[in-house]
């Protein structure tokens, strides 16, 4: 997860952007930022399908083969 600090930054440059625009170097700050919050949501987001089981209304297991193989994958390392 993103500290709460950096969550804030990209906040206020967000306000910033709409209201006054960006200086380049606050664009490129604004850049980094979130592209490291799309990284962190992503790693979160394919750890939580990892633990994810899909199971039809007649209880067999129809978990997509590639997230199945994603989850042994995962723990076999």
């Amino acid at each position: 997860m993103l500290s709460k600090e950096k969550m804030a930054r990209i906040n206020t440059l967000a306000k910033k952007a709409k209201e006054t625009g960006l200086t380049q170097e606050e664009a490129k700050e604004q850049s980094k930022l979130r592209s490291e919050y799309l990284q962190t949501f992503r790693s979160n987001m394919l750890n939580t399908l990892q633990g994810v089981t899909i199971v039809d209304p007649t209880g067999e297991d129809v978990t997509p083969e590639k997230l199945k193989q994603l989850k042994n994958k995962k723990n076999l390392h």
